[in-house]
């Protein structure tokens, strides 16, 4: 049970996604949209990371206003799982619940406390990781 975690760093406007498998994913179950979590977890000491949302295997989009974990039809107006097209246009889509759950893929979280080492630096650019593959 794997998950992708994109970690934003919403001061610089950056994102970077980590890979986590079992045994530290499963730490991350049961969590709901709006949790902290030591950022540990993805490999990221000393940082703390707040979860905002995520979706399954399948795309559908977690909702923090919608309890639970598995997916339900809701009407919607609005924010995430649908953008109107026209003013008042409401829509009846499937979407999944604010708990995160085995059957999540991606789980996205912004930086709400930093750690020793800029995000930067345990990131290296993908095109200097690319030239560098390509030396050696």
């Amino acid at each position: 049970m794997p998950f992708k975690i994109v970690v934003s760093e919403p001061e610089k406007g950056k994102s970077y996604q980590v890979d986590v498998k079992d045994p530290e994913a499963r730490k991350l179950v049961g969590l709901r949209i709006g949790d902290k979590f030591d950022g540990a977890v993805a490999g990221l000491a000393g940082y703390e990371l707040q979860i905002t949302g995520g979706s399954d295997k399948d795309g559908f989009p977690m909702r923090s206003d919608v309890s639970g974990l598995g997916r339900m039809n809701v009407l919607l107006s609005g924010g995430s799982g649908f953008r109107p097209k026209k003013g008042g246009e409401r829509r009846r889509k499937r979407v999944r619940g604010t708990r995160i759950s085995e059957m999540i893929v991606q789980v996205n979280t912004k930086v709400t406390k930093k750690g020793e080492k800029p995000l930067e630096e345990i990131f290296p650019p993908k095109a200097a990781a690319e030239k560098a593959e390509k030396k050696s």
